[in-house]
């Protein structure tokens, strides 16, 4: 079955992630109507695709010849894209920042719910070979994890338009970093994390280093609670183009009952046992866009109901809240999810 889909927004990851897995992916999705804030770049795409240019997302949503839309850019319009596609019965696919804040995601939960559409959040360290690779890893050669390390070193506004100086907009780039690293951690433990802490540093209201460090409740009784050290950091000043690309730490490191690993997005792992060093890259593998776009398609297609990935992302945003709560109480919290985000 082919999939009629209509394109909001073109992000940064356009050119790299979304245009090439809709190449290749062509017996699958069929793209017929593009929206976008600038026109030109709408045009382009549109012409490319052979759809239709749109002057506005609700006129995209609203098409008859569009089943599912790809939101694929944080813009003027924020999550409204996702209330008229709610309205309209039309499953929606976000790939824009998951940042909003926690009455909101809890309202957007309930309308997606009862719209009875299929929500597909992107989570692109989820698909990645790497990650799916490391996977297999922990059940069949490194057993069940028990520190995990994730830096996240940003270049302080580089390439990121006039306003990416402004600490509002810092703040949101370093919050949507946390929230995928967050989720990342959640989704290799395999489980929720029972308490967290959190220091930062500079300005509170827009620190340019944040590290958040999260306890796992163990596989036994009597092993020690699994922990993840997570941290994002603006501190790079953009103008320090060499000190930006020097020596970046591993995506992912991560000590196991058996073994170490060290992860490198999205398609290399190092991994270590008693036998010694593997080295394995998964360059053949089939890309990330190209896996989260499948995933998509069978969620609209199928005949069960796909929620749980807006679910997941209530969930690592309420414990980023809960990480901003430890900070300004100076001490460890407890990880307590609302009702509403315990469904599954």
């Amino acid at each position: 079955m082919k999939l009629r889909v209509g394109l909001i927004g073109l992000g940064e990851a356009w050119p790299q992630r979304h245009r090439p897995s809709l190449r290749m992916l062509h017996n699958r999705f069929e793209v017929r109507a593009v929206f976008n804030n600038v026109p030109l770049l709408a045009e382009q795409a549109a012409r490319e695709f052979g759809a239709a240019k749109c002057d506005g997302y609700r006129s995209l949503v609203a098409r008859n010849d569009v089943d599912a839309v790809l939101i694929l850019e944080n813009a003027w319009q924020g999550w409204l894209p996702i209330i008229a596609a709610c309205e309209a019965g039309k499953a929606v696919y976000w790939a824009a920042e998951l940042n909003f804040d926690a009455d909101l995601a809890m309202q957007l939960t309930e309308r997606v719910d009862h719209s009875g559409i299929a929500f597909m959040a992107e989570f692109p360290r989820r698909f990645a070979p790497a990650t799916l690779r490391l996977k297999e890893l922990i059940a069949t050669h490194l057993g069940a994890p028990q520190l995990l390390f994730c830096h996240r070193r940003l270049p302080d506004g580089a390439g990121r338009g006039p306003q990416a100086n402004d600490d509002t907009h810092k703040l949101q780039r370093t919050e949507a970093e946390l929230v995928g690293l967050i989720d990342w951690c959640r989704y290799v433990v395999g489980r929720e994390p029972t308490t967290v802490s959190s220091i930062c540093h500079g300005n509170p209201d827009c620190p340019d280093y944040w590290a958040i460090t999260l306890e796992f409740p163990s596989v036994s009784p009597s092993a020690a609670p699994v922990v993840a050290q997570i941290s994002c950091g603006l501190y790079v000043p953009a103008s320090w183009h060499e000190a930006i690309s020097f020596r970046p730490p591993s995506a992912m490191q991560i000590r196991c009952d058996s073994g170490v690993a060290f992860v490198d997005l999205p398609t290399t792992l190092v991994w270590f046992d008693e036998a010694g060093r593997h080295l394995e890259s998964l360059d053949t593998e089939l890309p990330v866009g190209e896996q989260l776009l499948t995933q998509f398609h069978r969620a609209v297609t199928s005949l069960v109901r796909k929620m749980g990935d807006l679910e997941d992302a209530c969930r690592s945003l309420h414990i980023l809240r809960t990480a901003r709560a430890a900070v300004e109480q100076g001490r460890r919290m407890p990880v307590t999810f609302p009702e509403k985000t315990l469904r599954r």
